[in-house]
């Protein structure tokens, strides 16, 4: 059975997820999503409220693969994803970032978004987000940032629960009816893969230009 997770993604900085060079990849946060979601299933963020985008559509993606974060980590298709904080936006915001030190039994953490500021291991975050053993990737979504769509308010699930999650936590819809209207619904977009910036980078532009 399909399933679809909906949650808001509070900071769209292009980590959590990363929608960049050709995956969509959710290797940080959401650690109860990453551990019951299946190859097959979607998952969808919205909007924060907070910012004035409640309800607009970030990303969607279908998992199409599951990997530990030693197999993220090992395999070259992701590479690109381990960060370079003095690179480009792109570059400073990957998510391939745990890995195990040559013990092979302790885990350690690239400088991130989920680092220290001085580049060290953040434990608060490596213990979350490796609580779960898991990184959902993608091959298959569409990824608008800053710029994504409203979604239609007639995606309910029995008429009364909407698609679009609101609060901290998540959703999880079995309606297969629900689903496939969302799918219809994206489909008519005519649009896939990465699409437009992260919100945080609109803001930091936005930011910048005003000054």
């Amino acid at each position: 059975m399909s399933k679809l997770y909906s949650y808001v993604v509070r900071y769209d900085s292009g980590f959590a997820p990363n929608p960049f060079y050709g995956f969509c990849s959710l290797a940080t946060c959401k650690p109860d999503i990453r551990r019951t979601a299946s190859v097959g299933n979607w998952v969808v963020g919205s909007g924060s409220k907070s910012v004035g985008r409640g309800g607009f559509l970030v990303y969607a993606m279908r998992v199409t693969e599951i990997l530990t974060f030693e197999e993220f980590n090992n395999d070259p298709r992701f590479e690109a994803k381990k960060p370079f904080r003095q690179g480009s936006r792109r570059q400073s915001c990957g998510d391939n970032i745990y890995y195990h030190d040559v013990d092979g039994i302790s885990r350690l953490q690239r400088d991130s978004f989920h680092s220290r500021d001085d580049g060290s291991i953040n434990y608060d975050h490596l213990k979350k987000d490796t609580k779960t053993d898991r990184v959902l990737i993608s091959n298959d979504f569409v990824y608008f940032g800053g710029q994504g769509p409203k979604i239609p308010e007639n995606l309910k699930s029995g008429g009364s629960t909407t698609v679009v999650h609101s609060g901290i936590g998540y959703s999880i819809f079995t309606d297969q009816q629900l689903i496939k209207a969302f799918e219809e619904w994206l489909a008519g977009l005519r649009v896939d893969g990465y699409q437009g910036v992260p919100y945080e980078w609109i803001s930091i532009r936005q930011q910048t230009n005003s000054r």
